[in-house]
């Protein structure tokens, strides 16, 4: 009797260590640091994938540690990587209608970033996402301010003669046509950037800002305020192929984590701004507003350099900008 009770209970052990094996496991890589909004959106579709007990686990991969920043959605779009968050317009390169997702001027809120994640323009990007085997699982966009080594930034004569990195091609574009140097780079790299003189001011999001410990090495902090230019859409996307190659239950799971997510990834989001300027604040560095008429300057410019190259550079640009317009 005790004997058959040992061969039961290896029995049971074994059964249960076949399922544990053979449990699917998605990697998902991101750059930031743990304490990051995005590694947290992250960790609650492991989190909720892996409560759900559907043989799904989610091996998450931060601070570059598997791909680098900008090397990340080619090889999502390969099926080389299953997850991803990431700044979408890092492949502007591969798909040059994602650089409309990070356009000067072009969000004016963060309730307003949810309605375009909603609207037909997202539904638009969303085709192009699936012609690269690409699918989105939570929708987010995260704002931004600048800093200045030694100076603060306001308007768009304050970056004339500056070295500044800035997030995307369209701004890019817009930066340049106020007479600033352009350094292009990940918002990882930033800090070393300035610590070593390349970059004499950064724009990024609030949530980079405190995450890289920028206040460190800049003397003004200018933050997404009433008025803010620079929202970047930052979306977890997933290999499309591997999610359809996964059983209902597991979609089923996958999806239901990924609506509570996002709905975290929107509150949060709005409070970042206000909680990153506090950071500086608190480490000693000078806080500067941009007012609404610095706003209107800049939209100006972009409307003359970032949106009008855009227009130029992508066969239906006109048509996004317009549908991304529409978005009230």
């Amino acid at each position: 009797m005790k004997s058959n009770f040992l061969m039961t209970a290896v029995a049971v052990a074994c059964l249960g260590f076949g399922a544990a094996a053979n449990a699917e496991t998605l990697r998902l890589s991101h750059q930031w640091s743990n304490t990051d909004i995005r590694h947290q959106v992250a960790q609650i579709v492991a989190d909720g994938v892996a409560e759900a007990g559907v043989d799904l686990e989610i091996q998450i991969f931060g601070s570059q540690s598997l791909f680098k920043a900008r090397e990340q959605y080619r090889p999502l779009s390969r099926g080389q990587l299953d997850m991803t968050v990431l700044p979408l317009s890092y492949a502007g390169g591969q798909q040059p209608a994602y650089n409309l997702t990070l356009m000067p001027g072009l969000v004016k809120n963060h309730d307003h970033a949810a309605r375009l994640s909603a609207s037909p323009f997202m539904a638009a990007l969303e085709e192009k996402m699936a012609d690269d085997d690409v699918m989105v699982l939570v929708h987010g966009y995260l704002a931004g301010g600048f800093v200045g080594k030694d100076k603060c930034i306001t308007a768009p004569e304050d970056v004339a003669g500056l070295q500044i990195r800035a997030a995307g091609k369209s701004f890019e574009q817009m930066l340049a046509g106020a007479n600033a140097s352009i350094a292009s780079m990940a918002s990882s790299e930033i800090y070393n950037g300035i610590q070593t003189g390349v970059l004499t001011a950064a724009n990024t999001s609030s949530s980079s800002f405190v995450s890289y410990r920028i206040y460190e090495q800049v003397s003004c902090y200018t933050p997404a305020g009433d008025v803010a230019l620079w929202f970047m859409y930052q979306p977890m996307l997933m290999n499309k192929s591997t999610f359809d190659a996964l059983n209902a239950d597991q979609q089923a799971a996958l999806l239901a984590a990924a609506e509570k997510a996002q709905a975290y990834y929107l509150e949060e989001a709005k409070k970042e701004d206000a909680a990153s300027e506090q950071v500086f604040r608190d480490a000693g560095v000078e806080i500067a507003e941009m007012s609404q008429d610095d706003f209107n300057a800049w939209r100006a410019l972009a409307q003359e350099t970032s949106y009008k190259a855009f227009i130029e550079e992508v066969p239906d640009g006109q048509a996004l900008l317009d549908m991304a317009l529409a978005v009230e």
